[in-house]
């Protein structure tokens, strides 16, 4: 008996709980209004508009569907620009390793979503001083990047 309700446990599907994300050091937290699926679109669109290219896009929500598992919208979409990615690896080749930069959009409980990524600063900062100009440029990119895709 204690098999099949087990298996029937098991056949239900299943709803994981997520946490909204929070502010944590190194990060930019940005909470907006928007709905999930339109903050991802508006993500790509504001990375296309400052020659920023979308590198990888990869997000666990749908490969959980297909298992049953309910999870809210979760993307990480990896951006980057093939001139900086030149600049970086003429002054430090160990910090391609970090590019793309990744982007992080996830669905909050009350339906808006979040957008959240570590700052490039903070990513480049235990590699060679001479990576700072760059580092500080992609900062000014991201952060115009995520300032349109929140408005």
């Amino acid at each position: 008996m204690r098999f099949l309700i087990a298996l029937l446990m098991l056949s239900l599907p299943a709803f994981a709980e997520v946490a909204d994300i929070t502010p944590r050091d190194g990060w930019a937290v940005i909470r907006t209004s928007k709905p999930y699926d339109q903050l991802v679109a508006d993500v790509k669109t504001a990375a296309k508009a400052h020659q920023m290219g979308i590198v990888t896009e990869a997000g666990p929500t749908d490969a959980a569907a297909t298992r049953g598992i309910t999870i809210p919208g979760n993307r990480v979409i990896g951006l980057f620009n093939n001139a900086l990615a030149v600049q970086i690896l003429n002054i430090d080749t160990h910090a391609m390793i970090e590019a793309p930069i990744r982007v992080y959009v996830t669905e909050n409980t009350d339906g808006t979503a979040t957008l959240s990524y570590k700052l490039p600063s903070a990513i480049y900062a235990p590699y060679s001083n001479a990576l700072t100009p760059v580092a500080t440029e992609l900062d000014a990119t991201f952060a115009d990047i995520a300032a349109q895709a929140a408005n």
